[in-house]
C-alpha cells in the first residue's frame, strides 16, 4: 500500500528491516489491516457513547464525543496554520491532561509523528530531541513555554509553536491553540496512514548520555492495546484508570490514555501527584485501575498504616506497579491493606510497553511474571545463546512490537539474532516465571525515572569546582536507588556541604531536577585501571 507519508524523514532513518528484531503476530487479533490510523481506532468509542466521560482532568472533563470534537478541530489547526504536511514530527509538551490526549490523537490524526516530551525536561535536553527527530513544530502547556523558547532559540529546525492553557487573556492571543480552534469545523477525515508509518517517537535516556529515538507504527500502538490489557488487566468500558506516570513515558501513554480508550473507558488525568493525593483521587473517582511505581506504592501503605481508615480504597480491581524493582515487602503490605494483589511488569521505550506480567492466582511473589500473550522471552548470555533455567543472564524478548531505532548504531546492541535484549539482568525458573536481578548497563532507575549516570557527570563537569566526576546508582529504600556522585575538586575548592548544595542546584538548572546527585562525595582521586579507564564497579561497591 502507498504510505500516506509526503515527509519521509522517519521512513529514511529507520534501520535496515534485516536489523529488525523478529516481529511475531500469533494472536489473531493482531493481524491488522494495510491502511490503519491509530487515532481513527482509539476515537470509534466516540461514537458508541458519545455521552460518557473519557477523560477527567483537573479543569474539565471530555465526554467521548467532546474529545472527537477537540481532535478534529486541532487537526484543522495542525493543517490550516502550522501547516504540517503526513510525516513531519511534532513535539507535545505538557502536565498530564485531557488536553494532552486530545493533541496526541490530532498529531497521528493527520498523519504526523507524535514526540511526547517530558514537563520537566530543560532547555538543552529538548534541543537534543528537536535536532535528532527534526521536529518543525510543537504544541505546548503554556505553562512550559519558557524551555522550549530557549530551546527553539538555539534549534531553528523548530519554526512554529502554539500554546495551551494559560490564563483566559492568553488563550486569546494569536499563538495560543484555543483561540485557533474556535471557528474550526468539528469534522475532519482522517489520514490514511498506513500501519507500518510511524506515528511515534519516543526517546530513551540510553546509557552514554545521548537519548536514542525509538520509532513506533500505528501498528505498534494498537498492538500494545491488544495485548497486556486484554491478558492481564482485563479491561472493560467500566473501568477507571488513574495514575501518576507522565504520558510522555510510554508506561503512561498506554496505562492513563491508549488502553482506557480503546476499550471506551475513563480515565483520570491530574497534572501533580503525592501518595496522599492520589489515595484521595482513587477513593473520589471510584478508580478501577491504578498504574504507578514502587515508589508510590511503598509510600502510599507507609500513610494507610498510619490512617487505616481514611481512605476507601474497595472500588479498586488491578493496581499495576512498573518503572522499578517492586519489592516484595511492598507487595505483601500492599495486599495486606487492599487485598489486591499487585501486578508487576517489565516493559521499555523499545518495546512500547509491558511485555511480563502476572495477575491474579498467576502473581508469585518476588517474580515479574511470564511473557505476556503475544510475547515471548528468554535468557541469553554475553554471546547471544540461550542459557539454562536458574543461571543469570540477559533478558531477551520479542513480539509484536520491537526496537527501531532512528538513525542510531546502537540498534546493533539491542537486537541480537532475532531478539530485543533489554539491559535488564534476569533468571528464569523451572516454572517459566522471570526473576530481577539488575540492570547490565550504567542506568540508574530512581523512583520510576531512567538516570543516565553520563549525563549527570557531563553537567557537573560544567561546573568549574569539578575536575572529575563519576556518577553511580547507591540503593535507597524509599527510591530504590538514588543518583551518587562520586567528585574530585578543582585546585582552590573545599569540599563543604555548602559546595554540595551549589553543585546539586547547578545540576537540577541545567537538566531535568530529578537527575540531581542527592548524594555528593567527595574524593582526593577515583578508582582508575592502568590504562586511565574509571572502574565503576569499585564506586557503586562503595555507594
Amino acid at each position: 500500500m502507498q504510505t500516506a507519508h509526503q515527509d519521509t524523514f522517519a521512513a529514511d532513518n529507520l534501520p535496515p528491516r534485516a536489523s529488525w528484531p523478529e516481529l511475531i503476530f500469533d494472536l489473531p487479533h493482531l493481524h491488522y489491516p494495510a491502511q490503519l490510523n491509530c487515532a481513527q481506532e482509539l476515537l470509534q468509542q466516540a461514537s458508541a457513547q458519545s455521552d460518557k466521560v473519557a477523560l477527567i482532568g483537573a479543569e474539565n472533563n471530555l465526554t467521548y464525543a467532546q474529545l472527537r470534537q477537540q481532535v478534529n478541530q486541532i487537526s484543522h489547526v495542525l493543517v490550516e496554520q502550522l501547516h504540517v504536511i503526513p510525516g513531519n514530527r511534532v513535539l507535545l509538551r505538557g502536565a498530564n491532561s485531557p488536553m494532552l490526549v486530545a493533541c496526541i490523537l490530532a498529531v497521528w490524526q493527520v498523519g504526523c509523528i507524535a514526540v511526547p516530551s517530558m514537563p520537566m525536561l530543560r532547555a538543552k535536553e529538548l534541543g537534543v530531541m528537536i535536532e535528532q527527530a527534526q521536529i518543525s513544530a510543537a504544541l505546548c502547556s503554556e505553562a512550559l513555554k519558557d524551555e522550549l523558547l530557549t530551546a527553539q532559540s538555539e534549534h531553528p529546525v523548530l519554526r512554529q509553536i502554539m500554546y495551551y492553557g494559560g490564563t483566559p487573556a492568553q488563550q486569546q492571543l494569536p499563538s495560543s491553540l484555543h483561540a485557533a480552534m474556535k471557528d474550526k469545523s468539528s469534522q475532519f477525515k482522517p489520514v490514511a496512514t498506513s500501519l507500518e508509518d510511524v506515528c511515534l517517537i519516543g526517546f530513551t535516556s540510553g546509557t552514554t548520555g545521548k537519548p536514542k529515538a525509538t520509532a513506533h507504527f500505528h501498528r505498534d500502538v494498537m498492538a500494545i492495546c491488544d495485548c497486556f490489557p486484554v491478558s492481564t488487566l482485563r479491561s472493560q468500558a467500566e473501568d477507571i484508570f488513574i495514575g501518576t506516570p507522565p504520558l510522555a513515558f510510554t508506561f503512561g501513554l498506554g496505562g492513563l490514555a491508549l488502553f482506557p480508550l480503546r476499550v471506551g473507558a475513563t480515565a483520570v488525568l491530574l497534572e501533580k501527584y503525592t501518595p496522599e493525593t492520589l489515595l484521595q483521587a482513587i477513593q473520589q473517582h471510584r478508580a478501577t485501575i491504578c498504574f504507578t511505581a514502587p515508589t508510590f506504592y511503598r509510600q502510599m501503605t507507609a500513610i494507610m498504616l498510619q490512617a487505616a481508615s481514611k481512605f476507601d480504597l474497595s472500588s479498586l480491581r488491578k493496581t499495576v506497579s512498573a518503572g522499578e524493582a517492586l519489592p516484595a515487602a511492598t507487595r505483601a503490605t500492599w495486599q495486606t491493606l487492599t487485598g489486591l494483589r499487585m501486578i508487576d511488569g517489565i516493559g521499555a521505550t523499545e518495546m512500547l510497553h509491558i511485555f511480563i506480567s502476572a495477575a491474579d492466582d498467576e502473581v508469585r511473589a518476588g517474580a515479574t511474571g511470564k511473557p505476556i500473550p503475544g510475547y515471548q522471552a528468554t535468557i541469553l548470555d554475553g554471546e547471544g545463546n540461550p542459557v539454562p533455567v536458574g543461571v543469570v543472564g540477559r533478558l531477551a524478548v520479542k513480539g509484536p512490537t520491537g526496537c527501531r531505532y532512528l538513525a542510531d548504531p546502537r540498534q546493533a546492541n539491542y537486537v541480537c539474532n532475532g531478539w530485543n535484549v533489554t539491559g535488564d539482568a534476569y533468571v528464569m525458573d523451572d516454572d517459566g516465571y522471570f526473576w530481577y536481578r539488575a540492570r547490565t548497563d550504567d542506568m540508574i532507575i530512581s523512583a520510576g525515572y531512567n538516570i543516565a549516570a553520563p549525563e549527570v557527570e557531563e553537567v557537573l563537569l560544567q561546573h568549574p569546582a569539578v575536575a572529575e566526576c563519576a556518577v553511580v546508582g547507591c540503593p535507597d529504600e524509599e527510591r530504590g536507588q538514588i543518583v551518587k556522585a562520586y567528585v574530585v575538586l578543582a585546585a582552590d575548592f573545599e569540599p563543604n556541604s555548602a559546595l554540595e548544595k551549589t553543585l546539586q542546584e547547578f545540576v537540577k538548572a541545567t537538566i531535568a531536577p530529578y537527575k540531581y546527585p542527592r548524594s555528593i562525595e567527595f574524593k582526593t582521586t577515583l578508582p582508575r585501571t592502568d590504562t586511565g579507564k574509571l572502574q565503576r564497579f569499585r564506586l557503586r561497591e562503595c555507594a
